[in-house]
């Protein structure tokens, strides 16, 4: 489950914004998820409130924007929503790097993403 090292990552970052504004309470902290970052958002809610525990962030909304794929093609010149690999998780399909039109290997231009976008905190 890497959805805990990420939000350890996170939580850590938000701590130390907070101790370098003197906040001594943080209210809320808004992130941008990409779904080529393939996070389940669930997971990720679940582990900020375990890590957040008996911390400046306890009880703070956690609030996520999660971020389309896409994809373009340097063979063809697709550019759009990735191919879905159906089948490959029982709960939802997998983006691929395969572009949808000729089957060739894609750059990720959007989803990728992965960051902490805004922090309210009682100061």
């Amino acid at each position: 489950m890497h959805e805990f090292s990420i939000v350890s990552s996170i939580v850590e970052a938000v701590q130390e914004f907070g101790e370098k504004h003197e906040a001594k309470k943080i209210l809320e902290v808004r992130l941008t998820i990409g779904k080529l970052t393939y996070l389940q958002l669930e997971q990720l809610k679940f582990c900020y409130t375990a890590i957040t525990k008996a911390t400046a962030l306890e009880g703070s909304a956690l609030e996520i924007e999660e971020v389309d794929a896409e994809v373009a093609c340097p063979n063809c010149s697709y550019r759009g929503a990735p191919k879905f690999w159906e089948g490959a998780l029982n709960f939802m399909p997998v983006p691929t790097l395969q572009c949808p039109e000729c089957g060739n290997a894609t750059e990720a231009v959007k989803g990728n993403e992965c960051a902490i976008k805004s922090v309210k905190f009682a100061g």
